[in-house]
């Protein structure tokens, strides 16, 4: 990973979300913005911790938010996962060639 990129917060967590179905989609919320993919994983052993995960192609909403928001970069970095690890109970989502990281926290 290129750490010349630094760590990018979004201002409110809360406000980008993933919920993966056990029917094979994923839904997003993407701050102002909702978005759906098709996801299959693949765990690289048997407490599932970590593996391959890969995300088809994302179909959402459009609506422009407030400056600052991540919706349009993480709806163009989310079809570039690749793997995954639950790791201190955060949910790190590895994009293609080393591209960067994307945690997620859980919802309390």
């Amino acid at each position: 990973m290129d750490d010349a990129q630094g760590t990018t917060h979004p201002e409110d967590p809360s406000r980008y979300t993933v919920t993966f179905g056990a029917d094979g989609r994923a839904a997003f919320r993407l701050d102002c913005n909702r978005a759906s993919a098709q996801w299959k994983a693949t765990p690289a052993n048997a407490d599932a911790r970590s593996g391959q995960l890969i995300f088809g192609a994302l179909a959402g909403t459009r609506a422009m938010c407030p400056p600052g928001s991540l919706d349009q970069r993480l709806s163009l970095q989310l079809p570039y996962v690749r793997s995954y690890l639950f790791q201190d109970g955060r949910l790190h989502l590895s994009l293609f060639a080393d591209g960067g990281i994307l945690s997620w926290t859980p919802v309390k």
